[in-house]
């Protein structure tokens, strides 16, 4: 698929987002373009951020406080900065929380160009001494704040640049690792970013959604060759746009639900074997006869008896449903 056609106009709609970029970047980065193209119903507000880190910090603060964001989203160094802007919801990836020795480390002083078009037609600037200490006050105001259930922090597993994770995880619970790198490319955006954008969404609008449990054995993984059932992981993205998901196993699966599930499976993972003591709408399940499946309350999805097959035919049924 083209990624316009991952576009997802209901998700916050009518909402107000402001993009901050890293370092040496610049407002014009095709990641703000990328995010304009997945909520295109949002307003995204891609500013070029100053230099010097104190101009830019009180630039952040004031452009939030006249915009009121519903959502802040930062990368990098627009992370670290993300993580200071007290007062609204806020997903920090790879926020680089020490910037001043990741600089030091991977770039060094001297004449830096910038990476993308800046609107006052700057198109390098230098890395001092200056600079890095001044980067290194900006960063030791961070986690100076008590709205932590409004901050969420992305955290590539292949990172190598950046690793604040355990730091940031002190601090704040929702702290998530993702499969990618530093840049926050296209699958990272669809596959990590967006399913947070999306539980960011459905707290702000008060949404309860239906639970779907699905029975991770022989739905989701095949316990035959231990790769996923044939379109799981597409089902699985699917289903979690509309229903409250959570995964159900017998044993530790979380290897390998980190490795084909990656963020939206994050905190929705249930270890046990009485199904029917568990609160749900749907269950999905290969093996109903088992585990007291066939006395669960709410509706047993028996998987791969007609007319639940396969994914395709289960995604259809679900579809009907449009949520409910």
């Amino acid at each position: 698929m083209e990624f316009y056609e991952y576009a997802r106009p209901s998700l916050m709609a009518g909402k107000k987002i402001i993009y901050i970029h890293g370092f040496a970047s610049a407002g014009s980065t095709g990641t703000a373009e990328r995010l304009r193209t997945l909520l295109p119903s949002a307003t995204i507000i891609s500013p070029d951020v100053p230099v010097e880190p104190a101009v830019a910090q009180a630039f952040l603060k004031d452009l939030c406080q006249k915009e009121q964001p519903d959502l802040i989203i930062g990368t990098s160094m627009g992370g670290m900065y993300t993580e200071q802007l007290n007062g609204f919801d806020r997903i920090c990836v790879n926020p680089a929380l020490h910037l001043e020795e990741t600089i030091r480390k991977n770039m060094g002083l001297g004449k830096m160009e910038f990476q993308n078009p800046r609107a006052d037609g700057e198109t390098w600037f230098m890395v001092t001494k200056g600079l890095l200490e001044a980067f290194r006050e900006i960063t030791s105001q961070r986690f100076q704040t008590n709205d932590g259930d409004r901050v969420w922090g992305l955290f590539g597993r292949e990172d190598t640049l950046v690793d604040c994770y355990d730091e940031f995880h002190a601090h704040y619970r929702q702290a998530i690792r993702f499969n990618g790198e530093h840049a926050l490319n296209e699958k990272a955006m669809l596959h990590a970013l967006l399913p947070v954008i999306q539980w960011v969404d459905d707290r702000q609008e008060k949404r309860k959604k239906r639970v779907l449990l699905i029975n991770v054995d022989d739905v989701l993984l095949d316990t035959r060759n231990g790769e996923p059932v044939n379109e799981a992981v597409k089902g699985f993205r699917t289903l979690c746009e509309s229903y409250d998901v959570y995964l159900l196993c017998q044993q530790d699966r979380q290897a390998w639900i980190d490795r084909w599930l990656d963020v939206p499976a994050w905190n929705r993972v249930i270890l046990g074997t009485h199904k029917e003591l568990l609160l749900g709408d749907y269950l999905i399940d290969a093996h109903s006869g088992e585990d007291g499946a066939e006395d669960f309350l709410g509706t047993l999805v028996k998987f791969g008896e007609d007319p639940y097959r396969n994914w395709n035919q289960t995604l259809e049924f679900f579809g009907r449903l449009g949520g409910q």
